[in-house]
């Protein structure tokens, strides 16, 4: 494995998990959130990684299982791997207690009601768990958008930039309720910054499980399963989340968006 494209998919995927800070950054210093925006980007963050997933990735894993298994037995394995992928994200999901949602929504304006602070004092702990949820979700992200980089770097850039938008909303949840009870921007920044260090973290642990014995057919498997986890969060969060922040219609025409923008470029660039 050359060691150039490990460099470049370990980079994208630093990049995609420290947007979480970003989105924390955001929080501080904009006065208002501009949810028509959030909505429509989150839409369109989830339509990158629905037809990639579908287009690019699932037909791609199959062809590697097809040629290693045959046709029917790839098929099958792809298949499998696909709802593999689906149920480990849904375990994930049911380990992080409602009560500590990673996904629940918060606004910048949120910042502004010094009168509230009393009420949240209680939620540090909130925070942490937040950003301990989002760090065990952002595990798998990272090995996909590592795997991803890893098979096509193009392909790596386009999931890389979908986790991205999708981690900015993150890093908002870790950093309000870490603020509110706290006071501190300081650590309410550092806390939501540590949690997207998770997405790297996956990147790295993964390479060094699979370096040893990667070859075609266990690329297939997790590309497969890549194909799974990225339709569960797309379905599951990104876009309940995105018609939370704004109109149902953003969303769908951002999904549409980033559908036609990723067509597109895998046309241009193929």
């Amino acid at each position: 494995m050359e060691l150039e494209k490990v460099l470049i998919a370990f980079g994208l995927t630093l990049f995609a998990g420290l947007s979480t800070g970003f989105g924390s950054a955001l929080a501080f210093l904009a006065k208002r959130t501009n949810t028509k925006v959030l909505s429509a980007a989150l839409g369109f963050s989830a339509g990158v990684m629905i037809y990639v997933s579908f287009v690019e990735i699932f037909p791609k894993a199959k062809d590697c299982l097809v040629v290693e298994l045959g046709p029917r037995g790839g098929y099958w394995v792809t298949v499998l791997a696909f709802f593999i992928g689906i149920a480990v994200i849904t375990i994930i999901d049911k380990l992080v207690p409602s009560f500590e949602n990673p996904h629940e929504i918060h606004k910048a304006e949120e910042m502004d009601k010094p009168e509230a602070a009393a009420r949240f004092r209680k939620l540090y702990r909130m925070g942490l768990f937040t950003a301990l949820a989002i760090s065990i979700h952002n595990f798998p992200e990272g090995l996909a958008t590592f795997v991803s980089a890893l098979k096509d770097t193009k392909l790596g850039m386009a999931i890389a930039i979908a986790i991205a938008i999708h981690n900015i909303p993150e890093g908002v949840a870790v950093s309000i309720p870490i603020y509110y009870a706290t006071g501190s921007r300081r650590k309410a920044f550092v806390y939501s910054f540590l949690s997207g260090l998770a997405e790297p973290v996956g990147a790295m642990v993964g390479y060094v499980i699979l370096f040893s014995f990667f070859n075609d057919t266990v690329f297939g498997v997790l590309f497969a399963s890549v194909a799974g986890i990225m339709v569960f969060i797309s379905l599951d969060e990104l876009l309940p989340t995105a018609q939370e922040y704004g109109e149902h219609h953003l969303s769908i025409y951002g999904l549409v968006g980033g559908m036609i923008v990723m067509a597109v470029s895998l046309l241009l660039f193929q």
